[in-house]
């Protein structure tokens, strides 16, 4: 069985596709979206993921990790209380959720995945995601580009036409612009490109500046750094940007130590707030369709994707760059994850879909540090020189040939980089591969140096020495990747932590919901949240499941009417 995921930021997904259509598939609470957030509950030592997790971001948040998929394939370590993960850790255990989320759902066990990334995530965050389904005891069939997934979801692989789309995907933390071309049962991406630091959470950050700046420059200057205020402020941001969706003012109110700051923010107060991310969003798009070749007026369609695309401020912005109104056919939200299960009924050549060919290119551009000389010969230093340029369409094989640079050298080295820039060190070093070659004078020594990349972000560099037949091969891989005698061990340290059981993820996400609700309250509303507590855990020594399914459904519509629905 074989199932698409969209690990968000913000939200994951998880769908297949079965009787001829997508479908995605709600969690234990019956939601399709399931927050991207790990928290471990000191008490009982219990990983919980998802939204019980998330709720108690604002109330224990050095015990709570969230949006960790920015940190994918670095070395940052993220704390939950004594416990340490890396983002690629705290990604397998919302990944292992989901597939648990399908098994049940499904009534089978689910074995393979096609797990979908921004287009713009370099080798290293690929490889992290890729181990993070391992992990996660999935065999990752295929690491599918967000913007293409969107692609699926649209329908495009179902167009007869030859047509143009530009897919524009601005999530909680990365921002992804892709334009693919269809023709003939063939989608070609022509250009990828974006940005992994500009999303939702940017857009977060200026209104919390905004309220430090204003209503909270007023609160104690000792109590300022505190890390549970900081996320009453980011947790009133995020609720705050969701209503300006809809209407024309937001507040955003925090109480702290008994005190209540309260700041109004009007949707011009937040446009011109966000004035410099905004223009963050025009230089990708651009730089897209000069990589593709296309003017704005040759696109049949501009796609939004994205939780981020529902602000209006983005979806002005967007009609003033292209001159139209955007397409709205698909959800934003889940556009990504029904894209990866229409890849995955692919994958198992679903009767209902007919063959498509799809094809990508490689979103940064791959190549080695080699030696500069002016026409004399001299010798000007070392720069990046290209091999695999930006989209270029993949699979892919290219060969560059250079030569010794020095005299009587022994030993040719070839450090291998990822990136845009002349200047090596604003590149991604990936590996390096040192043959043995006969001395000589320089330029003597011919080294024939070819890479090849695959759909799925694997890069083998291959170098040869002509002159003597010497040849080395080099598949890239994360400098951090276990062996497998390591990997079995971090996975099994993994399955030692299993988060708390299937039947009582409702009960302790509302439990973490009602906890937050009084932690942020005062006076006859605590009381009264503290009364709502006591009577639901009563129930649940009861151990009835009626009882606790009735007693939980009342807990939930009085927090419903005591602060609105649950937002995700």
């Amino acid at each position: 069985m074989i199932i698409g995921i969209d690990l968000g930021t913000t939200n994951s997904a998880v769908g297949i596709f079965r009787d001829g259509k997508a479908e995605l598939i709600p969690n234990s609470l019956g939601h399709v979206l399931t927050p991207s957030a790990v928290s471990l509950d000191e008490t009982s030592g219990d990983l919980l993921v998802g939204l019980a997790a998330r709720e108690r971001q604002s109330t224990h948040p050095e015990h709570t990790a969230t949006a960790f998929k920015r940190y994918m394939g670095s070395n940052r370590v993220t704390k939950l209380g004594a416990k340490e993960f890396k983002a690629e850790e705290l990604s397998a255990l919302v990944l292992a959720r989901l597939k648990a989320d399908a098994e049940a759902y499904l009534g089978q066990p689910v074995t393979e995945a096609v797990i979908t990334v921004p287009a713009y995530f370099n080798d290293k965050q690929r490889k992290a995601t890729r181990r993070a389904g391992e992990l996660a005891g999935l065999k990752v069939e295929r690491l599918l580009n967000e913007p293409t997934a969107a692609a699926l979801a649209y329908g495009i692989h179902e167009l007869g036409d030859a047509s143009r789309f530009l897919v524009f995907d601005l999530g909680g933390g990365t921002f992804d612009v892709s334009v693919l071309e269809i023709f003939e049962g063939i989608i070609e991406v022509r250009a990828s490109t974006g940005d992994n630091r500009l999303g939702g959470e940017d857009f977060n950050d200026i209104l919390c500046e905004e309220f430090r700046r204003t209503a909270g420059k007023d609160v104690p200057e000792k109590d300022r750094a505190d890390p549970v205020l900081r996320e009453r402020i980011r947790h009133a941001a995020e609720r705050a940007r969701r209503a300006l969706t809809d209407g024309p003012s937001a507040s955003m109110s925090v109480i702290w130590k008994e005190t209540t700051y309260e700041r109004v923010v009007t949707a011009d107060d937040f446009e011109a707030l966000a004035a410099g991310l905004i223009t963050r969003l025009r230089d990708p798009v651009l730089r897209s369709l000069r990589d593709a070749g296309l003017r704005a007026d040759e696109l049949n369609e501009v796609i939004l994707v994205g939780g981020s695309t529902r602000m209006p401020l983005v979806r002005r912005a967007i009609t003033r760059m292209f001159g139209r109104f955007p397409a709205n056919a698909v959800n934003p939200d889940e556009a990504v994850a029904v894209g990866a299960a229409v890849q995955a009924g692919l994958k198992s050549r679903d009767v209902a879909l007919k063959e498509v060919v799809m094809t990508d290119v490689c979103p940064y551009t791959l190549g080695i540090a080699a030696g500069d000389h002016d026409e004399r010969g001299r010798h000007l230093g070392v720069s990046f020189s290209p091999i695999i340029e930006r989209n270029t369409v993949i699979p892919a094989s290219r060969i560059q040939y250079y030569s010794n640079s020095a005299a009587n050298q022994r030993v040719v080295s070839v450090p291998i980089f990822q990136g845009e820039s002349r200047n090596l060190s604003d590149n991604i070093e990936l590996g390096r591969v040192d043959v043995p070659i006969p001395p000589g004078p320089v330029g003597s020594v011919r080294v024939d140096v070819r890479f090849t990349y695959d759909i799925n972000g694997l890069l083998e560099v291959d170098v040869h020495i002509p002159q003597t037949g010497e040849k080395r091969e080099l598949v890239i891989a994360d400098d951090s990747v276990m062996n497998d005698a390591d990997f079995q061990k971090r996975r099994a340290a993994l399955a030692d932590l299993k988060h708390h059981p299937r039947d009582a993820d409702a009960n302790k996400t509302v439990l973490a919901r009602a906890n937050r609700c009084y932690e942020e309250c005062l006076g006859d509303q605590r009381r009264w949240i503290a009364e709502q507590i006591g009577a639901f855990e009563v129930i649940l020594e009861r151990q009835d499941p009626r009882d606790i399914e009735q007693a939980r459904t009342q807990l939930t519509e009085v927090l419903d009417r005591f602060e609105g629905e649950t937002w995700l």
